[in-house]
């Protein structure tokens, strides 16, 4: 499955590291979030090398819907109730700060890259009080936004709130640009980051910065990212042949659709679910709900994409840990990962070069979590279940009993196995169990991929590694 953005765009290749090197700042991770602060400090005077350990931009950047936009969901009311409206506006201006400047640098550096700036859009068919709540959120918080009965979507809708001056684009054509301007290395894995010395390739990186920004933090400790975020997948399916939408929308009902165009297209979204909980059919039903809108919308591409959630609904952005010197961490941006890259970007980068951010303190990642107990708790429960629990059940299937296409944790010679019969009757085995802390693995249907229920690792049906925070294959 290739993204709309993968297929219309070359990326730049890069040398992987053949020997030990020192850097000012080293960057962990090549994707939208990594190359803007590379880019940021490039911008301050700064020098960066970005280590990359497959291809730079072939993970989530890749396989956003790439909207720009400062509009995440039902987000401002949630947070003034959490944070109070002090640092609820840092949020709010970090990422209206953060669509100026994605237009500042294409402007800059002349990038052909679809950007447009168009209205977007909460809808709801249900809900009008959510909305309502969210638009004197927004207006409290200094966000223009402009609450409508309806909206210009081809299907009934009740109420939708509009902010003007959002913006979308492509994101790989943006960094295929910026990157040719960057220190990269790519295929260059890191495994270990401690005191400003990292190993990679075999060899020895020494930096007096170091940041990480690889998506999910493979570093467990310090910092425990892994007992502060869950993943989510979703789902992303364009289609030909649909009319105009002049606009960027995503409805806030239970299964609603998030949509948007490129060129003659549009760009519908869906199906999330927890890493690891796959229900099944969520392509087909994303499909079915467009063509109940546009009758003749034929599908041209399809692909998932894979998000950080933090418990409070705001990223991890600033000191990795608390008694870390010149360490960082840019994760979290739960499904706004185009702005909120570009605000850690700003964030770290003013941090490296010692200059006061006046929107950094609502992301810090030492805050106190009392406003996302609930969701910790929730978290907690799921890594219980799969470090334990499913590991105490003998699966009641045999590896035999699967049909092709068919995969599930089953009992092969004797052992439970992680196993999948391809359309060829084919047997791949693997273990069942993450290599990243032994969660018990799920199999996605939709995907074809082995997923950790956890902590969000995936792996092909051979076990090899397709996300992190594990970073070692499946035995």
């Amino acid at each position: 499955m290739e993204s709309l953005w993968s297929r219309s765009v070359e990326m730049p290749a890069f040398e992987c590291l053949d020997e030990d090197l020192e850097a000012e700042t080293v960057i962990i991770g090549g994707g939208m979030a990594g190359l803007l602060t590379a880019y940021k400090l490039k911008e301050k005077g700064k020098d960066a090398v970005i280590l990359e350990a497959d291809r730079i931009c072939t993970g989530q950047t890749a396989n956003t819907t790439a909207k720009i936009t400062c509009q995440h969901g039902l987000i401002y009311d949630r947070l003034i109730d959490a944070f109070g409206e002090s640092k609820a506006a840092q949020y709010a201006r970090a990422n209206l700060k953060a669509v100026d400047e994605y237009e500042r640098i294409i402007k800059k550096e002349g990038i052909e890259c679809s950007f447009k700036r168009l209205p977007s859009y909460l809808y709801t068919q249900s809900d009008e009080n959510a909305l309502n709540r969210e638009f004197e959120a927004a207006k409290r918080l200094g966000v223009s936004a402009m609450l409508m009965n309806g909206s210009p979507l081809p299907f009934v809708v009740k109420k939708s709130l509009c902010f003007e001056s959002q913006a979308q684009f492509n994101p790989l054509k943006f960094t295929s640009a910026i990157a040719k301007k960057l220190k990269i290395y790519e295929k260059t894995k890191v495994y270990s980051a401690e005191n400003g010395v990292l190993k990679a390739n075999g060899k020895t990186v020494r930096a007096k910065n170091v940041v990480v920004a690889t998506h999910y933090p493979f570093i467990n400790a310090p910092g425990y990212y892994f007992l502060r975020l869950h993943q989510a997948r979703s789902y992303a399916v364009a289609f030909e042949n649909c009319e105009k939408i002049n606009g960027m929308y995503y409805g806030i009902d239970p299964d609603a659709l998030s949509l948007r165009e490129y060129g003659n297209m549009i760009i519908a979204g869906g199906g999330s679910h927890i890493t690891g909980e796959c229900k099944g059919n969520e392509f087909s039903n994303i499909a079915k709900r467009v063509k109940e809108i546009w009758k003749d919308a034929s599908e041209t591409a399809r692909w998932s994409a894979q998000d950080c959630m933090p418990p409070d609904s705001v990223p991890y952005i600033g000191k990795y840990s608390k008694n870390t010197s010149g360490f960082f961490v840019a994760t979290g941006f739960q499904k706004w990962g185009m702005t909120n890259s570009m605000a850690a970007a700003e964030i770290v980068s003013d941090m490296i070069c010692g200059i006061k951010n006046e929107n950094a303190e609502v992301f810090s990642p030492q805050r106190s979590l009392s406003a996302g107990a609930g969701e910790l708790c929730s978290h907690a429960i799921r890594s219980v279940n799969g470090l334990v629990i499913k590991k105490l059940k003998m699966p009641k299937k045999s590896s035999s009993q699967l049909k092709s296409g068919e995969g599930g944790i089953v009992r092969h010679e004797g052992k439970t196995v992680a196993a999948y019969r391809d359309e060829s009757g084919n047997l791949h085995i693997a273990n069942p169990n993450c290599s990243h802390l032994g969660c018990r693995l799920s199999f996605n249907s939709e995907l074809n991929s082995w997923d950790c229920p956890c902590h969000g690792s995936r792996f092909d049906v051979d076990g090899r590694l397709i996300d992190n925070p594990s970073i070692r294959n499946l035995k």
